[in-house]
């Protein structure tokens, strides 16, 4: 009876392990941490006045650099209003293509005339693809044409990593080509487009009224308002395959900085990378005012057959430099002049050069030139120098 027992107590208890246990054992598997999206594909930081690179990463890595395309329209445009052969107040004609290019827009319509001014503007402040069409067709006749000119520019300039297939940075349609370029040959554009004024004019707005004010124009580059006083430019540019980029320029007392970040994948992320690049070169680096134009070097220069015995050499040009604050003081000038000089000496004439080191590396040599005209002495006089007179 008692084995009946413990038979039974056996079952029950065998039953109910079962019951509880489910019908189909599925292995628990953990869904893996994604990882961290890098926060940029590349970036580069330069000084402006010298092009010199502080820091960067992957700077010769090609990428469609999107609607900052547009800087490139841009200089093509400031090189030909510097010839005189565009001017500001010209009258654009908006075409039915030019109307109908979509992305960021101001929405031209077909007829509608604007200034040139006015279309730069619509292009460099709220990336108007329609308005940067419009200025295409205007200068050359044409965007293949157009195109063409960019390219051209960008070879003069030293872009050597560059191709351009639009002149927007619109993704391209089937069959056509990216626009492709590196952080690289960014830099060197931005540091060509500083040289106009009107460029940092424009990219400075935040925002501004269009078409006599019924269309607000948002400046895209939120870098103006993050990092007000300092930050004045340039272009923001984004879609999706290429991520968010930015070419951006700021000044903090005589620092210029231009800093380039490609394929950030937020705005937010973007401008977070350029906003600690930015602070941290201002805070690592000073410019040195090393060369002033006009300076005069405290050598005498002696005259052989000038009306006047000896002259002093001035500096042809000004040199500034970025150098880490701690290594300021490391630079070092060398005066190299002529001791003496023969005829007469005409103003603007070399007479020897400042050479300028770092840490025992040449960084730059700037021309010593005569300050004014010195003609020859008469006959008489040059015949008493040389017979040892002191005249």
């Amino acid at each position: 009876m008692k084995r009946w027992i413990v038979v039974l107590l056996v079952l029950i208890f065998w039953a109910s392990s079962a019951y509880a246990r489910p019908a189909h054992h599925k292995k628990v598997v953990k869904k893996p941490v994604a990882e961290k999206a890098a926060p940029y594909k590349a970036f580069i930081v330069t000084e402006a006045s010298t092009g010199r690179m502080i820091d960067g990463e992957n700077i010769h890595e090609k990428r469609p650099p999107a609607s900052v395309t547009k800087l490139m329209l841009a200089y093509v445009v400031m090189d030909k209003l510097n010839k005189k052969e565009l001017n500001l107040t010209d009258k654009i004609t908006v075409s039915k293509e030019a109307s109908k290019i979509g992305g960021s827009q101001v929405y031209l319509k077909e007829g509608e005339v604007f200034s040139l001014e006015d279309l730069m503007k619509a292009t460099l402040i709220a990336s108007g693809n329609d308005a940067a069409f419009a200025i295409a067709e205007h200068v050359a006749g044409g965007k293949e044409e157009f195109i063409k000119l960019m390219n051209e520019k960008a070879k003069a300039i030293g872009m050597a990593e560059t191709e351009f297939n639009s002149v927007h940075g619109l993704p391209p349609s089937k069959g056509e080509k990216e626009d492709l370029t590196t952080c690289h040959d960014l830099a060197i554009l931005a540091r060509e487009l500083l040289r106009y004024p009107k460029i940092i004019e424009w990219t400075s707005i935040k925002s501004e009224g269009f078409r006599d004010g019924k269309f607000i124009m948002n400046n895209h580059n939120k870098l103006l308002t993050k990092m007000p006083g300092i930050v004045d430019g340039l272009k923001t540019g984004y879609y999706s395959q290429t991520g968010f980029n930015i070419v951006a320029t700021g000044k903090k007392n005589e620092l210029r900085l231009i800093v380039v970040v490609m394929g950030s994948p937020s705005a937010k992320i973007r401008d977070e990378v350029a906003i600690e690049k930015f602070k941290k070169a201002f805070s690592q680096y000073k410019v040195v005012n090393v060369v002033k134009k006009g300076e005069v070097i405290d050598k005498d220069i002696f005259l052989i057959d000038g009306k006047y015995r000896k002259i002093k050499g001035v500096a042809n040009a000004s040199f500034v430099y970025p150098v880490p604050s701690e290594k300021k003081d490391l630079i070092k000038k060398e005066y190299v002049v002529q001791e003496k000089v023969k005829g007469e000496v005409k103003e603007g004439q070399k007479l020897g050069e400042i050479v300028v080191r770092l840490e025992n590396n040449i960084i730059a040599k700037v021309d010593i030139v005569s300050p004014v005209y010195v003609p020859k002495a008469n006959l008489f006089t040059r015949f008493i120098r040389r017979l040892g007179l002191n005249i």
